[in-house]
């Protein structure tokens, strides 16, 4: 009971269901069916509806759980009708309770927000840059014989005025929250806030939408409350479903025997005609000569790649007797450059880094002289986040990109000047 009251309202099911479900009733499976496709809708994001036909509900959940990691063969084998398997959705439902936190997860996502967030990351891809652009390099023949450079064109003027005007929108929200934020500043009763949110300035020129508010602050406060119970209770459920486990093993072993003494009886017909072992031995043999073709593929693209490669460095060793020394030293000092700065990066103390939503508050310079109502300034709480040292290191990150930017830059240019010497009779002007 605790934890179905701990489960969101629009997808919390009976305490009955699970008992069915222990047992391997079908009247549970369209229950367990809606259960899992309403807490793995609200978990990546998507919009639930009741009106859903049970078949895609069915195959939404069969994919959620494979991209999860939920690699229990039988669970995708249950009818696509939703007529059977409740034991099975029983299992893949504690899974994703042990695995995926599956409650914190839903709490997070359905709190109520009153105050003002925003999202702040400060996180960086643990990969160095070197080693992101060998990685990310394109094949060579790719996709440009068959792509249209006028589009590509197109689309990227495209997406840079949509980024510009989400840009624009993003800084006249700012705007309006720094306005509200300021009016409303010394009116708040906590005195760490300060001042009012959009939530709650909205609810004092509108006291009718209160209610609401209240209804759903109770709902999550007993969610709440739910959950603080099932944490206490969570070892007995897992104790129950040890039992499951086991009147589980005790019904295959059962099947297993049973169909043991079958065979017995029935071995000549069994032996007689096999369709399943024919079946089994054809996709061994089909798997099989895909992998020899694949080996030999493989074979083929080291052999090519290896030739390849043998070319570059011969090109690049004529290049370098060309060349003056001085530029030859010069990109090698660039490039040990390129190295330390990823050493450096790796080698650096760990930052506690910022990931997730921050709750915005006003701090001014001087905010005793200009509190409101004689409030006097209260420390900041020990888990605040300094803007302006998120926008400084989110500086430094931008600097780093530029720099990468312009490395990458003068790769191309370099490449598109090789490309122009073995056009003869062919005049490039840069744009």
């Amino acid at each position: 009971g605790a934890l179905c009251r701990a489960l969101p309202p629009r997808a919390r099911p009976a305490p009955d269901t699970l008992r069915r479900a222990r047992f391997d009733r079908p009247q549970a499976s369209l229950d367990f069916w809606r259960l899992l496709y309403a807490l793995l809708k609200q978990i990546h994001g998507g919009q639930w509806a009741e009106s859903d036909a049970i078949d895609n509900q069915i195959r939404f959940v069969k994919s959620a759980l494979w991209y999860h990691g939920y690699d229990r063969p039988e669970l995708y084998e249950l009818p696509a009708d939703g007529s059977a398997g409740s034991r099975e959705l029983l299992l893949a439902f504690s899974w994703l309770l042990h695995t995926l936190g599956l409650l914190e997860q839903l709490l997070a996502r359905n709190r109520v927000r009153t105050g003002d967030e925003t999202s702040v990351c400060t996180c960086e891809d643990d990969l160095p840059n070197s080693q992101r652009c060998a990685t990310e390099t394109a094949p060579e023949g790719g996709l440009e014989h068959r792509v249209d450079v006028r589009y590509l064109q197109w689309l990227n003027g495209r997406l840079r005025f949509q980024w510009r005007s989400l840009h624009a929108q993003h800084q006249e929200q700012c705007k309006l929250l720094h306005k509200i934020h300021l009016f409303t500043s010394g009116s708040h009763v906590d005195q760490i806030l300060g001042h009012f949110s959009v939530t709650e300035t909205d609810l004092i020129r509108q006291p009718e939408n209160y209610k609401q508010l209240l209804q759903l602050l109770e709902s999550e406060t007993m969610q709440l409350e739910a959950f603080l119970e099932w944490k206490q209770l969570e070892p007995v459920y897992w104790q129950w479903m040890e039992t499951v486990l086991d009147n589980m093993v005790e019904e295959e072993y059962m099947c297993k025997s049973q169909d043991t003494h079958v065979k017995k009886r029935s071995l000549p017909k069994v032996t007689s005609c096999c369709p399943w072992a024919d079946n089994i031995t054809g996709q061994i043999d089909r798997l099989s000569r895909d992998l020899m073709s694949l080996q030999d593929q493989l074979h083929e693209l080291v052999t090519r790649r290896k030739a390849a490669w043998c070319e570059k460095v011969k090109a690049r060793e004529e290049e370098l007797q060309k060349e003056g020394f001085s530029a030859t030293a010069r990109k090698i000092q660039e490039s040990v450059e390129l190295k330390l700065l990823d050493l450096t990066r790796l080698c650096a103390p760990k930052k506690n880094k910022t990931h997730g939503l921050c709750r915005l508050v006003l701090r001014r310079k001087h905010p005793a002289s200009e509190m409101g109502f004689g409030q006097s300034v209260s420390k900041e709480p020990v888990s605040a986040v300094n803007a302006t040292e998120v926008i400084r290191e989110l500086q430094m990150r931008e600097a780093s990109l530029q720099r990468e930017l312009e490395q990458l830059r003068e790769e191309c240019r370099h490449r598109l000047d090789e490309i122009a010497e073995g056009l003869d009779g062919v005049i490039c002007i840069s744009p």
